[in-house]
């Protein structure tokens, strides 16, 4: 059993592949806590599908493709939150609107712009294994950011998340929340565009948030517990991928869908099979 464990640990790809694992279980979930308790889940669909535009823009460009993805996950917030404020269109019909037009203008920049190189693909997918040291760094830095974000500003969230009408009139700057949260959001699609990819964060940013709120009621320790399982989730997917020949990411958001069909059975509180029944 203990070599079954180890030996995977031998190779320096599967290493760097278990730390952006670990370290992205902790920040999705963490980030997506808060988007699970305001209902914005349909959100992360939106922007992991608007940051794609802003790759062969940065490639053309000779910069460096995290920042043009960050660029235009946050233009693409702005432009839904711009939408919302002048008419009254339901968010989540302005949400798909902005998602499909971001995918359609991603695939159209790559043939203008003739940055074929880009793999687009990989993008989408992502390929946890590929990852190298620098990519393990950067997905620290973020996650360590976006952690000391939090703690610090801990308070003012958990009073905007749920109230944001009395935040508002208590003088907190609810606009730089959101604008704060928004940016959160986006770092941890950049940081899992080459890892788990930009359709499967999803699963990773919702998944183990979800999961962790049929098993708790406070918000830390939803975000404590979603972390836990991130990792969870992560590491198991990983081991999985190594000795089944799975594909990395899918087999992590797989063993996520499961451990949330086993709360959502069991869980002591809000399981299927264990709730009292009126």
């Amino acid at each position: 059993m203990l070599n079954l464990l180890i030996e995977p640990l031998k190779f320096e790809f599967m290493r760097n592949a278990l730390a952006v694992g670990v370290l992205l279980g902790i920040l999705c979930a963490v980030v997506g806590s808060y988007l699970i308790v305001q209902q914005m889940g349909m959100m992360v669909d939106m922007i992991a599908h608007s940051v794609l535009p802003g790759l062969p823009v940065a490639f053309y460009l000779g910069f460096n493709i995290s920042i043009g993805a960050f660029i235009s996950g946050i233009i693409s917030a702005v432009i839904m939150a711009w939408i919302q404020s002048q008419s009254r269109l339901k968010i989540d019909a302005v949400m798909a609107l902005i998602l499909s037009t971001f995918l359609a203008l991603s695939i159209t920049l790559i043939s203008l712009l003739r940055t074929t190189k880009l793999d687009l693909d990989g993008f989408l997918f992502g390929n946890i294994l590929s990852v190298a040291p620098a990519d393990v760094q950067l997905t620290f830095v973020i996650t360590l950011i976006i952690l000391a974000t939090v703690k610090m500003f801990y308070k003012e969230l958990l009073f905007y998340t749920f109230d944001p009408l009395g935040a508002q009139a208590c003088g907190l700057p609810v606009n730089w929340i959101y604008f704060g949260m928004i940016s959160a959001i986006t770092l941890t699609i950049v940081a899992s565009l080459q890892t788990v990819g930009a359709l499967l964060v999803i699963s990773l940013l919702i998944g183990p948030g979800i999961t962790a709120y049929l098993l708790v009621k406070e918000l830390h320790l939803m975000m404590g517990l979603g972390a836990i399982i991130g990792i969870i989730a992560s590491v198991t997917g990983m081991y999985l991928s190594y000795y089944w020949n799975m594909p990395s990411g899918a087999a992590i958001v797989l063993v996520v869908f499961g451990l949330f069909l086993v709360a959502l059975l069991f869980s002591p509180s809000q399981g299927i099979l264990t709730r009292k029944r009126g």
